[in-house]
């Protein structure tokens, strides 16, 4: 810290996660295709609170529509939901892994630049197994990856799935040591 930081009580920058680690997923999908025997869904989504400012309304605005523009190129379908929590959704499909993590990138990228990076929640990266859904979710304030794998019943979980996904894909992702920092997201529109 400067003089002039310590006299004026400058800022203090937060440390954050490095921002690439979001495309491992980009890498890590031959494993989960090839060696752990998952599908893609050729979805994915970004979650984040949402506030009624114009300056952020613009900013959400002005990101979808620089996702539409790219999409003549990449042929990622942009769509935007609400769900029973607040938060918004931006949901993304493409049947490429890298068109779907630049997506999610550019969106993360436009409200952390717009100062609105503690509004983001969440990346969720959707795959199957057997017609059963599993969500690899990247949680953007700890840089870290996480499985989770609904089960049948009201708001189920299958734990055991999720510490063998743990453990076979740890090479390839960034995934979050601290379990108990493995939240459920429920209801997720993919």
């Amino acid at each position: 810290m400067g003089f002039l930081d310590a006299l004026l009580g400058g800022k203090r920058k937060l440390k954050t996660p490095a921002p690439d680690r979001l495309f491992a997923m980009t890498t890590a999908v031959v494993t989960l295709e090839t060696g752990l025997g998952l599908k893609h869904r050729p979805v994915a989504g970004i979650v984040f609170q949402p506030l009624a400012t114009a300056d952020f309304k613009q900013i959400v605005s002005d990101t979808e529509e620089l996702l539409r523009g790219s999409a003549k190129d990449t042929g990622t379908v942009v769509d935007s939901a609400d769900d029973e929590f607040g938060f918004r959704w931006i949901v993304l499909r493409d049947d490429e892994m890298d068109d779907l993590a630049v997506a999610v990138n550019v969106v993360s990228s436009q409200l952390e630049a717009g100062g609105y990076g503690d509004r983001l929640l969440a990346a969720v990266f959707a795959f199957e197994e057997e017609g059963r859904p599993i969500y690899f979710i990247y949680n953007f304030q700890r840089g870290a990856y996480y499985p989770f794998v609904p089960s049948p019943g009201e708001k189920q979980r299958n734990n055991e799935r999720e510490f063998q996904l743990k453990a076979q894909i740890d090479r390839d992702l960034p995934i979050e040591p601290e379990l108990e920092r493995w939240f459920p997201l429920w209801e997720i529109p993919l």
